[in-house]
């Protein structure tokens, strides 16, 4: 079985730990696909950071905008592998879904994606609520705003591991849905396999 508890203790160490030193993946099985999830976020983060700041020049911004495209890329290509290898496990346990089971409204990689951008808004938001030269407004309202994260955070890991209860019991079904992200796809991005039609 797959505990939640073990991700979100992952997302707040590698959190932690990757703000002081190089990024990096100490984990197997599931896990591992996890951290590799939260790697891309984590780095998707800081460059989503540098394409706001006022003091980017354009040809800096076009470089973390292609930046963006692949570790977003990357992110959702995990999100795809942690579905997979829970569809693996099942059937290595030879569990199949009971007549009829319905499908969640996301899979428990998409919610893993989301506990691991939550564990990044808790990281940053708590620097808010101490930050040198802040004024009290200010750091009473990142923790205000951190209480509420929080919760959002002990709530979506309730529901994931319910969900991830009654996949693995049979209660509901699981399917891998497929992102086919179309900009980076040479095949399939007409500014890409048309680029010189399309600049005229």
């Amino acid at each position: 079985m797959i505990h939640v508890h073990a991700i979100l203790d992952l997302h707040h160490e590698k959190v932690e730990a990757w703000h002081h030193e190089k990024v990096g993946n100490p984990y197997d099985g599931f896990l591992a696909l996890a951290c590799e999830n939260h790697k891309y976020n984590f780095l998707l983060w800081h460059e989503e950071d540098i394409a706001r700041s006022r003091t980017a020049t354009d040809p800096q911004i076009a470089e973390v905008k292609r930046t963006i495209d692949r570790y977003n890329q990357a992110r959702n290509d995990w999100i795809e592998r942690m579905d997979e290898a829970i569809l693996q496990e099942l059937a290595v346990q030879e569990i199949q879904p009971r007549p009829g089971a319905p499908l969640n409204t996301e899979t428990p990689g998409s919610a893993v994606d989301r506990l691991s951008i939550l564990a990044l808004r808790l990281y940053h938001m708590r620097e808010q609520t101490s930050r040198p030269g802040a004024d009290e407004e200010h750091q009473a309202m990142a923790r205000h705003k951190l209480t509420i994260l929080e919760e959002q955070q002990a709530d979506l890991a309730q529901a994931l591991q319910r969900l991830l209860d009654d996949i693995f019991l049979g209660h509901k079904r699981l399917k891998v849905y497929r992102q086919f992200k179309m900009y980076n796809d040479p095949r399939l991005n007409p500014y890409l396999y048309e680029p010189l039609r399309l600049a005229g």
